[in-house]
């Protein structure tokens, strides 16, 4: 202990013998009282006679700052410093001269034997963070200490007493215990989904801090906040009496809680829970808690909470200031769980309700087949008939009249089976055939039907497709469309000069090059060229007629097959449209390769482009335009042969019935059920019939044809106008021999019909996959709302913790808080309204398709707001140990701006500097610029800097470098900077030099303009 003992010193015993009465000088407040107390009537006797060690470990605890006492003697007699009374609470100064064991009663059996062993063994010991459960100020309570016990000997060199210097951590563990409780709070909440998960996921999170959260309910209200449901509880069993399962508004039952109260005011505490529902959990303490507070579950802006946290307050802790602000901001947690569960979920049934007007839109689009095909069948079949009878010629006028209607006819065919395309891939049930094909061969053929158009229209054709080395796989219909496509576009706008058509092996591709020389298109139409529905404006072209999604189709066929469009073009120049397809077959579905063509039709052959090519000459001659490719062959059967023809439509039942007598002897019924009784008393040699009809429609027919053995070999086709693909499977895997979809031709009916072949030629769409497209689309929608959830979520958390902490040190939590350091933490939580406010106002502009946010003009200050903000971000500078440095010119001139948005742009950069530099410090610098009528805020830090290849994308949403993603941020800072600025009609730029800094200027005009 570094005393030497009497026998060794007798100047010690000579000043045991002869003490002064003059030691004891100075010493604060437990200096006076040791003096003013009357030590006679104790074990120690007068002051004067006390040890020389006693009184050296009495100087030394009263001239400590740090929490002290010594016990001295077998009764282990109590002295303590000034920096000690807060322990004691109201036992000081009663404690002074008492034997520990009687002011530390209720803990002494721990601190008793271990007081002891210092005693008789010499030994020190140590406590870290030991709970001690104390009664110092009127209540059982729970505390913390680090303390260490060390042996004091007496003159005689005997161990004689206990030193003790402490620390009481209680504010300390709690704060911890506390802070992590939110931590685990937020985490847990984060993947919520519902309301209902998110309370169920907050309370698992509450229980796990019992000593704070003895017990919690979470409950949710109704819309009209009449009724609330429990959605979460913690530390208590469901439907017990403090804990039911609903509360109804307007309740007196005293054992409820009060729904009314909570649900209009800011929170309340309750202090009667034993007399409201008997015992109630205590968490790890004995006692039952005996108050609770009730708080709102609210956002900002919200009339109405989404609904109460009821928390149960610990029976071994006060309510104080530190213990509501920590229940607020658990309710602030839970609340933005909830919030954001119910975003998710209302964007989720957004995306439900869009998912399902989209299945209506494919089902509507699938009716829509059957209502325009059946009338277009009736349309061009007997046009065709008319203008191809050489028995009975028409007049002249009435057959330009009829090649007129069969001309538009055509085209309104077209329309409707592009319609029909898409509506297939907004459906994704587009699948092609994918056949090896001598693409050179077709491609020529196909551009071949355009020369007599081009020819007629004082144009050159150039055809260029030599000879590939191996078939390609192609899907030849969707291949159709996309030359025929590219062709009559090329055609549409070239006036004058020549069409190529080009293809060639490049690499491993195959590429089909379509050249004008036509008018071009301007360079800011190019990147929608592709668009659905998008058309150049003011483009000189041979009509204006067309729906604009020609192109948007041929990109989505080209698609499907692995490739690519892309288009050169200049204006009055011409225009260069180049497909890419890669060649083989090792990039196509295994399953879509060669195999049955399962699929009906939409494609109308060469004939119909032409024939509306044309249309666009401005002196055709009045010529009948070919009705189609030569007729096919039929098989002739005798006379004799039998067919039953079912269909519900008189008209369609008169007309097919009229075409087939020609040939064939045909009994026609009206529905299915007559067709089946007709075909089982006398079975024919071929059905036909519709597929749609009243009662047994034609699938039912076939199941029961097929089902009967009279009927089991009769051949059936199948007539539909729907372009379901389920339907046309459906009737296959039945037993269909053919399935014929409307409208058709006179002849290919005559001629399916004669020959009585299986399916072989039915014809699946050409379209390209505008599912993606719409997926694409969807999935920037949910981005966004991915982006609503993770701003609100990054922003609003750490400003929650923010508002804890200045709490925890405005209650000087971790120690006393000088006055001039108050100031700067009131305007810290006066401004975090402001700033969550500001927050809002970003969300709600992320929210406005147009992009517009109301600025609020006034007089701004700058070097006001710079001055405030240093002294907010003081201890974000402090916690790194950097420097912030002000160049604020005297006199400063005043600018018109709104004062919220230039805070919070200076307020972006300034954290982004802090946060990226770890030593030096920051300088943010204003300079009047009277000559560019505006103020230059320049920020500049000694920071990480960014490299030269990432400065054109810092100001882009999301975009973070490495570096950024690594200390966390949504990646929005930057981006709502500029945002901001250009709304208040500045500029920003950015210098950077990597690993030296960054420097950051803002340009704001002196007057706001509204022009």
């Amino acid at each position: 202990m570094g005393l030497r003992s009497s026998k060794t010193n007798p100047l010690v015993r000579r000043k045991t013998a002869a003490p002064s009465r003059e030691w004891l000088v100075g010493g604060g407040e437990m200096g006076r009282l040791i003096r003013m107390h009357d030590w006679s009537a104790t074990p120690l006797g007068p002051r004067g006679r006390w040890p020389q060690s006693l009184q050296t470990a009495i100087r030394i605890i009263l001239g400590s700052r740090y929490p002290m006492f010594v016990w001295w003697g077998s009764a282990f007699i109590k002295f303590y410093n000034d920096a000690y009374i807060p322990v004691l609470g109201k036992r000081h100064p009663d404690a002074l001269g008492q034997p520990a064991a009687r002011v530390w009663a209720e803990i002494w059996p721990i601190l008793g034997p271990q007081a002891e062993a210092v005693i008789n063994e010499g030994r020190a010991t140590w406590n870290e963070e030991l709970l001690l459960v104390m009664e110092r100020n009127g209540y059982t309570e729970e505390t913390y200490f680090t303390f260490s016990y060390s042996p004091v000997a007496n003159d005689a060199g005997e161990v004689n007493g206990v030193f003790c210097a402490c620390t009481e951590e209680t504010g300390r563990v709690i704060d911890r215990r506390r802070l992590k409780t939110l931590r685990d709070l937020t985490a847990r909440t984060a993947e919520a989904k519902t309301a209902e998960e998110a309370c169920e996921l907050a309370a698992r999170a509450l229980a796990q801090n019992p000593h704070d959260l003895p017990f919690a309910l979470i409950y949710l209200l109704n819309h009209d906040g009449t009724r609330a449901h429990l959605a979460g509880c913690a530390g208590i069993a469901p439907q017990a009496a403090a804990s039911p399962e609903a509360i109804e508004a307007g309740s007196m039952a005293p054992n409820r809680w009060p729904l009314d109260s909570i649900a209009r005011s800011e929170g309340m505490q309750l202090d009667d829970l034993a007399a409201r529902f008997g015992p109630l959990p205590g968490g790890p303490w004995p006692e039952s808690p005996r108050s609770a507070v009730l708080l709102p579950l609210a956002q900002p802006g919200q009339k109405q909470p989404a609904g109460l946290l009821i928390a149960g307050i610990s029976p071994r802790r006060l309510l104080d200031d530190n213990y509501r602000d920590f229940l607020d901001l658990v309710a602030g947690h839970v609340a933005t769980a909830v919030a954001n569960a119910r975003a998710y979920e209302t964007e989720r049934k957004r995306a439900e309700a869009l998912a399902e007007i989209d299945r209506a839109k494919t089902a509507f689009f699938s009716n829509v087949s059957h209502e325009f095909r059946t009338p277009l069948t009736l349309m061009l079949g007997p046009i065709e008939d008319a203008l191809a009878d050489l028995r009975r010629p028409l007049a002249p006028e009435h057959r330009e009249r009829l090649i007129t209607a069969h001309r538009n006819s055509l085209r309104l065919l077209k329309l409707v089976n592009t319609l029909l395309d898409f509506s297939r891939l907004e459906a994704d049930r587009m699948e092609a055939t994918y056949e090896p094909t001598d693409l050179a061969a077709l491609t020529a053929e196909l551009a071949s039907t355009f020369r007599s158009a081009i020819d007629r229209a004082g144009l050159r054709l150039i055809v260029n497709c030599p000879l590939l080395e191996e078939p390609i796989y192609v899907d030849r219909e969707m291949w159709e469309k996309i030359v025929l496509n590219l062709i009559s576009n090329a055609f549409k706008f070239t006036f004058e000069g020549e069409i190529e058509v080009a293809l060639r092996r490049a690499a491993d591709q195959i590429e089909l090059r379509v050249r004008d020389t036509g008018t071009g298109i301007p360079e800011e139409a190019l990147p929608h060229l592709f668009e659905r529905f998008y058309q150049v404006k003011g483009a000189r072209a041979r009509t204006h007629e067309g729906s604009g999604i020609g192109l948007a189709l041929v990109q989505d066929l080209v698609r499907l097959h692995g490739g690519t469009t892309c288009v050169e073009s200049a204006v009055g120049r011409g225009t260069t449209f180049t497909v890419a397809i890669p060649a083989g077959a090792a990039h196509l579905p295994s399953d879509r390769i060669g195999g049955a063509r399962m699929r009906d039709s939409t494609a109308l052959g060469a004939a119909s482009y032409v024939e509306e090519a044309l249309r666009w000459l401005p002196e055709r001659r009045n010529e009948e335009a070919p009705l189609g490719g030569p007729p096919q062959a039929p098989l002739h059967v005798p006379r004799p042969a039998r067919i039953l023809l079912a269909d519900d439509n008189a008209d369609m039942r008169e007309y097919l019935r009229r075409l087939l007598s020609q040939k064939w002897t045909v009994e026609a019924v009206g529905d299915g059920a007559a067709a089946f009784t007709a075909a089982c008393g006398r079975p024919p040699d071929l059905l036909l019939t519709d597929v749609m009809m009243p009662g047994m429609d034609g699938f039912e027919l076939l199941q029961a044809l097929r089902a009967d053995s009279r009927t089991r070999e009769v051949p059936v086709i199948l007539l539909s106008a729907r372009a379901g693909e389920e339907s046309r499977v459906e009737g296959l895997e039945a037993g269909a021999d053919d399935y014929l979809v409307k409208p058709f031709s006179a002849r290919e009916l005559m001629a399916r019909v004669g020959a009585h072949l299986e399916l072989a030629h039915l014809r699946r769409e050409a379209l390209r996959n505008e599912r993606q497209r719409r997926l694409e689309a969807e999935e920037l929608s949910r981005m966004k709302t991915q982006f609503f959830s993770s701003v609100s979520h990054d922003l609003r958390t750490p400003l929650n913790a923010i508002v804890g902490y200045i709490h925890l040190l405005s209650n000087e939590t971790y120690g006393p808080v000088a006055e001039p350091q108050k100031m700067p933490l009131d305007g810290i939580r006066r401004n975090v309204r402001e700033l969550l406010k500001l927050i809002d106002d970003v969300l709600h502009l992320a929210r406005i398709d147009s992009g517009k946010m109301p600025v609020a003009r006034s007089s701004v200050r700058l070097s006001s707001i710079i001055k405030e903000m240093a002294v907010e971000m003081k201890p974000l500078l402090e916690a790194k140990s950097l420097s912030l440095q002000l160049r604020i010119p005297e006199n400063f001139p005043e600018i018109e701006s709104d004062a919220t948005k230039v805070k919070q742009v200076l307020t972006n950069l300034l954290s982004n500097a802090i946060k990226f530099t770890n030593q030096g410090g920051v300088v943010m610098e204003i300079k009047d610029l009277p000559e560019e009528g505006g103020v230059e805020i320049a920020v500049s830090d000694t920071g990480t800097g960014i490299e030269p290849e990432f400065l054109p994308k810092i100001f882009e949403s999301f975009y973070q470098i490495e570096e950024s993603r690594a200390s966390g941020g949504s990646g929005l800072g930057l981006a709502i900077v500029k945002e901001l600025v250009s709304l208040l009609h500045g500029k920003v730029r950015v210098a950077s030099e990597f690993g030296k800094g960054s420097t950051f200027t803002v340009f704001l005009p002196h007057r706001f303009s509204t022009e």
